[in-house]
């Protein structure tokens, strides 16, 4: 046999995909005068951002790219520049690397998107996500083919994880939310036969998604639902609702009201589930969730949050018992919730 199925791990293919940041976040920090200034004073990211004309958001997902890179490290909310950016990194140091930096900026594409990015705290233009067609409401067959066959890619090992936890056997029924391909719904069908599970996204991705469900074999136990997550009511009589990379996509304030709607949806004891690659604590790391929430910064609203920022996300919905396992798929966490 000349090529295996996939298993629940793939951190390798993702550890080559996310390498592509770490240049771009060193050149950025070197261009907008992090590296001097974090030479020079500890300073927090309020501090840091008024002080190079940056913005905060952008600014602390760059640090905490460039806290998992070993070049800054944070302790008591102050970034410090660690001594291998104060050796290689500052402009006036006997050994910067100014002139190989400045090369690296006219060749690197991410550099001048995430220039934008940090300096304006807007998306930059020409990154392609599929974050606008969700913003608007609206998606196009073309567009729904290209996402769905993206995430179907980078998720089969982390859906794999998901269907693996022990928790689905006391659910009888879910729905996927913002389900993509429907990739982690396939996959929990697949492993749980007494389960009926709902795919819930715009109704361009809904009819993608139909298209895995009967490659899968599994349309007698499996529905779509085409909507608008944010405006339009959501189905209930569900026992669970599963989201997978959909509250990073988002800001705090627009992740609450997607846990309000969850938490409206669902009977007493329902469960809400986020599939998440969590920072830590306290935004420095570690490397592959820093990486991801660049990418978030380029392409989306939101970026990776911490299992704090999402227990206080839910906890403002009502949600109770909040707690985090990971769960052998590659990088990813489950956290879940309960309404009382």
């Amino acid at each position: 046999m000349s090529h295996l199925p996939p298993t629940s791990d793939d951190r390798l293919i993702w550890d080559i995909w996310e390498a592509q940041f770490r240049l771009p976040a060193a050149t950025v920090a070197d261009e907008t005068g992090v590296f001097r200034a974090l030479s020079d004073a500890a300073l927090t990211t309020g501090e840091l951002a008024q002080a190079l004309s940056l913005d905060p958001h952008a600014l602390g997902i760059l640090l905490g790219a460039l806290a998992s890179s070993d070049l800054v490290e944070k302790r008591e909310g102050r970034w410090r520049a660690l001594p291998a950016a104060r050796t290689w990194l500052h402009p006036d140091a006997e050994g910067y690397w100014g002139g190989f930096l400045a090369g690296m900026r006219e060749r690197n594409a991410f550099h001048g998107q995430l220039l934008e990015a940090v300096r304006t705290g807007k998306r930059p233009a020409g990154h392609g996500s599929g974050a606008p067609e969700w913003e608007r409401g609206e998606m196009s067959a073309e567009a729904a083919r290209r996402i769905a066959a993206f995430m179907h890619a980078h998720s089969q090992a982390p859906a794999l994880g998901v269907a693996a936890q022990p928790g689905w056997a006391r659910c009888g029924s879910v729905m996927d939310i913002g389900c993509g391909s429907g990739v982690y719904g396939i996959e929990i069908a697949k492993a749980h036969a007494h389960m009926k599970v709902t795919l819930l996204d715009l109704p361009a991705m809904t009819q993608e998604a139909s298209l895995y469900v009967d490659r899968a074999g599994l349309g007698g136990r499996m529905s779509t639902h085409g909507c608008n997550m944010f405006e339009d009511p959501w189905p209930t009589g569900h026992d669970a609702h599963f989201f997978s990379n959909v509250f990073h996509d988002w800001s705090m304030e627009t992740n609450r009201l997607l846990a309000r709607k969850s938490f409206t949806a669902l009977p007493s004891r329902g469960r809400i589930f986020l599939n998440e690659i969590l920072m830590d604590d306290d935004g420095t790391g570690p490397w592959h969730a820093a990486a991801f929430s660049v990418l978030m910064l380029l392409g989306t609203l939101g970026k990776q949050y911490s299992l704090p920022e999402l227990r206080d996300t839910l906890e403002s919905a009502g949600f109770t018992d909040v707690e985090a396992i990971r769960t052998g798929g590659g990088y990813y966490s489950l956290v879940s919730a309960v309404k009382p």
